[in-house]
């Protein structure tokens, strides 16, 4: 059952980033030397050039990051939510505020002066295999530091959600341990998400520490979880995980995911689909996750929803739904 102390469902923290999402042929990945299918942070120049090289193209932009998608499919699958990051006083930022305040989630973040930096982009390039390569600016989101989280905010939640990205930055960094710290001060669920295996690369130990220390729901990829512990098979991935955290959702492309609880592993069915852009796949899979576990349903029906959202936005391009099937949510999950 919903716990009626928490008036939302979900606090979440992470970059705040306007996506600009483009279709390219393969051999644009190649001309500027990406690494395919991960996300690579670069300075201004560098992805200035990448957008003079679009000029012409079909481009798309709206409110992004990581947890930002996963807080607008809690909203879209009914739920409620915070959410916090940093904006500057720019266009972008103004955007992103109007855009989040139009799906649903409390965005009460007071502007960064310019002189910090602009609002943070990420040039999402999907080539035609699906794969979605990333190039991201963070720009003013690194100036995010603990003074941003809302405590009062974040006790009327039932969990609080960080995006493994925020790691990347002095600032961020505090601020994820903040939001952590205050989760289990004051009796918020603290889950979090591994985000990317670059991030593996640089801070396996950190995130055992946080995982160890403070999680009580983690999600991850296949590819993240083979990284973390350096084992080809994800059954066993799965097994040294679940000794971890409690909970954990290992999501497995068009497989579905594992479901790992109190150390019991089970496998969750996903849903066909022609994929278009993987982009925000594993972030609505977390939404629908969490809007499951905040809206009484169990773990495995959670994942069932999360596989439901992630297999639907494989389908599109881009890493938001238009709509979604609030009313047939019961029988998708038991379906």
């Amino acid at each position: 059952m919903t716990d009626n102390s928490h008036s939302l469902d979900v606090f979440g923290v992470g970059n705040a980033l306007v996506d600009i999402l483009a279709f390219v042929p393969e051999d644009f990945i190649e001309k500027h030397s990406l690494d395919r299918g991960v996300m690579t942070l670069m300075d201004p120049e560098k992805q200035g050039h990448i957008l003079h090289d679009l000029e012409g193209t079909s481009l798309e932009l709206r409110s992004g990051g990581s947890a930002a998608n996963t807080m607008i499919a809690i909203a879209q699958s009914g739920g409620t939510g915070h959410y916090t990051s940093k904006v500057a006083a720019d266009a972008n930022g103004e955007l992103y505020r109007e855009d989040l305040l139009d799906n649903g989630i409390s965005f009460d973040v007071k502007p960064a002066s310019l002189t910090n930096g602009p609002t943070g982009t990420c040039v999402v390039l999907t080539t035609p295999d699906a794969e979605r390569t990333m190039c991201t600016n963070l720009g003013v989101s690194t100036t995010l530091t603990p003074n941003d989280i809302d405590v009062d905010q974040l006790k009327r939640c039932q969990y609080s959600y960080v995006e493994g990205y925020l790691w990347d930055a002095p600032g961020p960094r505090q601020a994820c341990v903040e939001t952590m710290e205050q989760s289990k001060r004051h009796g918020v669920k603290v889950s979090f998400t591994f985000s990317d295996p670059f991030l593996l690369h640089r801070f396996s130990d950190d995130f055992r520490d946080l995982v160890k220390q403070y999680c009580d729901v983690v999600f991850c990829n296949a590819d993240e979880a083979r990284d973390f512990f350096g084992l080809d098979s994800i059954e066993e991935c799965a097994e040294k995980l679940g000794k971890m955290v409690d909970l954990a959702f290992m999501t497995n492309s068009e497989k579905g995911c594992l479901v790992i609880a109190n150390q019991q592993i089970t496998p969750v069915a996903g849903f066909p689909v022609k994929a278009i852009d993987t982009v925000g796949a594993g972030d609505a899979f977390a939404g629908g996750v969490l809007f499951g576990l905040t809206h009484g349903y169990n773990p495995m029906q959670a994942a069932r929803w999360g596989n439901y959202l992630g297999s639907a936005i494989v389908g599109i391009h881009g890493a938001r739904l238009q709509q979604v099937p609030v009313d047939r949510i019961e029988s998708i999950i038991k379906s």
